[in-house]
């Protein structure tokens, strides 16, 4: 149970940083905030199609990965959409407390997403 615990818990922050901060080309970041672009959807997309890997890896049914990843993402894409236009104006430079509040509010409630994923994976797999 500790060896499915940790692929999911590592597998899921590996996911996190590659989706987020490697492999976001500019028209994904570009197109968040504004329901009518691609950008944010895809990006969720990416998210979620590299959910289900790590789901798969962990053996997790094929049913729940595909109701967990749906739930994923929805709640990543609202979360983008609503740190975009809660944060419009707001730079690093400029702002930097408030900037990095809000950088740091949305990333802990993506981290509280993956937790709800685990523990939904663990259920699934009978391991609660």
């Amino acid at each position: 149970m500790l060896t499915t615990i940790l692929l999911l818990f590592v597998g899921l922050e590996l996911k996190h940083y590659i989706a987020d901060y490697f492999l976001q080309p500019q028209w994904m970041v570009a197109g968040k905030g504004d329901a009518r672009r691609v950008g944010g959807y895809a990006h969720a997309g990416f998210h979620a199609l590299l959910s289900a890997l790590v789901l798969l890896l962990a053996s997790v049914p094929l049913v729940a990965v595909l109701a967990i990843i749906a739930a994923e993402f929805v709640v990543h894409y609202g979360l983008d959409f609503a740190k975009i236009r809660y944060s419009r104006g707001v730079t690093p430079d400029g702002n930097p407390k408030r900037f990095w509040s809000l950088h740091g509010l949305d990333q802990i409630f993506h981290q509280l997403t993956y937790a709800a994923m685990l523990a939904a994976a663990l259920l699934a797999l009978g391991l609660s």
